[in-house]
This record gives structure tokens, sequence and C-alpha cells, in this order.
């Protein structure tokens, strides 16, 4: 379980991300459930890409650094798919 808590804790964050993005953007938002499973896609590729750099995940570890590392890699993942999807979605309607 150890070696997945920090997963866990990024698509935890990446959906709590995406919906958060999505209600700040409210052109850009495809509803909770959407925002949720775009955010948590976000969120594991966000604390894979950090994790790869090798910032702020503490190298996998439940120390305090590891998990303010995924929560804001997890977050800022799911919140930047948002975004993008958004964006796309947005140039599609035009």
């Amino acid at each position: 379980m150890g070696d997945y808590l920090p997963l866990i804790i990024q698509l935890i964050s990446g959906a709590v991300g995406g919906n958060i993005a999505g209600s700040l953007m409210k052109n850009s938002s495809l509803g909770t459930l959407w925002n949720s499973v775009a955010g948590i896609l976000g969120g594991g590729l966000g604390g894979t890409v950090l994790g790869m750099l090798g910032i702020g995940t503490g190298g996998g570890g439940m120390d305090i650094a590891g998990i303010i590392g995924s929560i804001a890699g997890g977050g800022t993942g799911g919140g930047i798919v948002i975004a993008v999807i958004g964006l796309i979605k947005k140039a599609m309607n035009k």
C-alpha cells in the first residue's frame, strides 16, 4: 500500500484540481463527473512528470515533502488538463 499511496494522493488531488479548474473556468467545465475523470488523468500525469523531474515527490516517500509534492503535482496536472480540454472545446465550437 505504501508504494501506491503517492499515486492515490495524486489521483484524488487531480480530481479536486479538475473540479476547481472547471468551476473557475465555467466555459471549460465538463460537469463534475468529467472534470473529475479528466482531473484524475491529469493528476496521474502531473505527478509522474514531477517525479521524473525529481521535483516535489520526495522520491515516492511519505514524508511531508512527498505528500505536498503529490498534492501539488496532482492538483496542478488536473487543472491543466481541464484548461487544455476547455481550449479545445472552445476552438471546436467556433
